[in-house]
C-alpha cells in the first residue's frame, strides 16, 4: 500500500536524496580517467595502479555487507553520513599519498578508507528506498542505483576536467579539491535518509509466502539459491568492470592504432567522453532493467543480460572502428548497470524485504570479488600482451558471461520455485 499526502512527498525526497548520494559515490567509476595519468606520471605499472581501484571496490562490497548488518541498529542516516564522509576523506588521503609518491598509502587511503565509505553509503539508500516504495521495488531501486552509474559522468566530464585545467594537471590538488566537493554534496544528501515511520502493509504474494523457508539470515546465506544469485552478480560485474577500469586507455589505444593524429590531451578528452557517455548507459541500465524485471521476471532479465552481452563480447574481438567500439561498450554498461538494478528486487522477492539489508549487503561481496578479478585480469593482460591484450580481454569476458548464462538457466523466479 503506497503512502499518500505528506508521507508520499517525503518518500520522494528520500528517493531523490538517495539518488544524489549515489551520484557522489558513483564517481569512483571514472577511475579509468586517472589510470593512465597516474601510470605515466608516477612510473607505476597498470597492475600496481589498478590495485587502487580494485581495493576500493573490494572494500565497497565488504563494507556493504557489514552495513546491512548494522543498519537496523544504527539507522540509515548514520550509515549514509559515515559513508559520504569516509569516501570524501579517501580522496583527501589519496592526494596526500600522491604528494608523497606513496603507493601503499594510496591503497590504504583511497582504496580501503574510501572503499569502506562507498560500501556504507551504497547499501543505505537502496534498502531505505525499497522500504518507502514496497509496491514498486524494481522501479525505485533501479532509479536510486541509477545515480551510481551517472556518477562517472559527473567526474569525467565536469569535476576532473575542470580541476585538471584549474590546477595545470597537478593530480595532488585535483584529488584534494575533489574530496572537498564530494563532501559538500554527499553529506547534506545523506542527512535526508531515514526509514518510514512505519512500514506499509503489503499483501502477501506467492514469492513472500516462501519466505518462512528463509526465516533466519543464516539459512538464506547458506542456501543454494543465494550462492547462484551471488555468482550471477559476480560474473556480470567482473565482465563489465573490466571496461570501467580501462575503457579510456582502450579507446585511446584503438584510435592510435587507427592512425589518429590527436595529441595526448585530445586522446584523453576522447576517453573521458566515452566514460561519460557509457556512464549514462550504466545509469539508465539500472533503471531500465529494474523496470523490465518487474514485467518479465528477475531471472528472465538476467538471462537476457548475459545472452546479449555474450554476443557483444564476441563482436568486440573483430571491432576496429572506434565508434562501433564505443557503442558496444555502452551496451555492456547498460547490462552491467542492469545487474545492479535487478538484484535488489530479486533479493527482496527471494528472501523477503525484512531481510534485504542483510542478504543484499552480503550479496554485494560478489561485487567485491569482481572488483579484484575483472580489473586485475584486464590490467595483467594489458601489461602482458600489449597491443594484443583487447582480444584476450574480450575472450575472457565472454567466458565469464557464458558461465553466468548457464547458471541463470538453473534458477527460476521465487513464485515458480519448487
Amino acid at each position: 500500500m503506497a503512502l499518500h499526502g505528506d508521507g508520499g512527498m517525503k518518500r520522494w525526497v528520500v528517493a531523490l536524496m538517495g539518488t544524489l548520494l549515489q551520484v557522489v559515490l558513483g564517481t569512483v567509476y571514472a577511475w579509468s580517467y586517472f589510470q593512465k595519468l597516474i601510470v605515466t606520471g608516477y612510473g607505476w605499472t597498470n597492475v600496481q595502479v589498478m590495485w587502487i581501484f580494485s581495493i576500493a571496490i573490494c572494500s565497497l562490497g565488504l563494507a556493504a555487507a557489514g552495513g546491512g548488518l548494522l543498519m537496523a541498529k544504527a539507522g540509515p542516516r548514520r550509515l549514509a553520513l559515515a559513508g559520504a564522509l569516509l569516501y570524501g576523506v579517501g580522496y583527501l588521503l589519496g592526494g596526500w599519498a600522491l604528494s608523497l609518491r606513496c603507493l601503499p598509502l594510496l591503497y590504504a587511503g583511497f582504496g580501503v578508507i574510501g572503499g569502506i565509505g562507498l560500501g556504507l553509503g551504497y547499501v543505505t539508500p537502496v534498502a531505505t528506498a525499497a522500504r518507502w516504495f514496497p509496491e514498486k521495488k524494481g522501479f525505485i531501486t533501479g532509479m536510486v542505483i541509477m545515480g551510481f552509474g551517472l556518477g562517472a559522468l559527473l567526474m569525467s566530464k565536469v569535476i576532473a576536467p575542470l580541476l585538471m585545467t584549474s590546477f595545470g594537471g597537478n593530480l595532488v590538488h585535483v584529488f584534494w579539491c575533489t574530496g572537498g566537493i564530494l563532501l559538500a554534496i554527499g553529506l547534506p544528501a545523506a542527512a535526508f535518509l531515514h526509514n518510514p515511520p512505519c512500514l506499509p502493509s503489503v499483501p502477501v504474494v506467492p514469492a513472500q509466502a516462501a519466505v518462512p523457508d528463509f526465516a533466519h539470515a543464516g539459512h538464506a546465506l547458506l542456501s543454494g539459491r543465494f550462492a547462484r544469485m551471488w555468482l550471477l552478480l559476480f560474473l556480470n560485474t567482473s565482465a563489465g568492470i573490466m571496461f570501467i577500469s580501462l575503457q579510456s586507455p582502450m579507446l585511446q589505444d584503438l584510435l592510435q592504432r587507427g592512425g589518429s593524429t590527436l595529441d595526448a590531451a585530445a586522446l584523453a578528452a576522447m576517453g573521458a567522453t566515452l566514460i561519460g557517455v557509457s556512464s549514462l548507459f550504466n545509469g539508465i541500465g539500472r533503471f531500465f532493467w529494474g523496470g523490465v524485471s518487474d514485467k518479465i521476471g528477475r531471472t528472465n532479465a538476467f538471462r537476457l543480460i548475459f545472452a546479449t552481452q555474450l554476443v557483444v563480447f564476441m563482436a568486440l574481438v573483430w571491432t576496429v572502428n572506434p565508434w562501433l567500439f564505443g557503442g558496444l561498450v555502452c551496451y555492456v554498461m547498460l547490462c552491467y548497470g542492469g545487474g545492479f538494478g535487478t538484484m535488489p528486487s530479486y533479493v527482496a522477492d527471494s528472501f523477503g524485504s525484512g531481510m534485504m539489508p542483510v542478504v543484499y549487503g552480503t550479496i554485494l561481496t560478489g561485487w567485491s570479488m569482481a572488483g579484484i578479478a575483472g580489473p586485475q585480469l584486464a590490467a595483467f593482460l594489458r601489461d602482458r600482451f600489449g597491443a594484443a591484450a583487447p582480444t584476450w580481454t574480450y575472450g575472457a569476458g565472454a567466458l565469464l558471461l557464458l558461465a553466468g548464462l548457464l547458471i541463470s538457466l538453473t534458477l527460476s523466479d521465487p513464485a515458480k520455485a519448487e
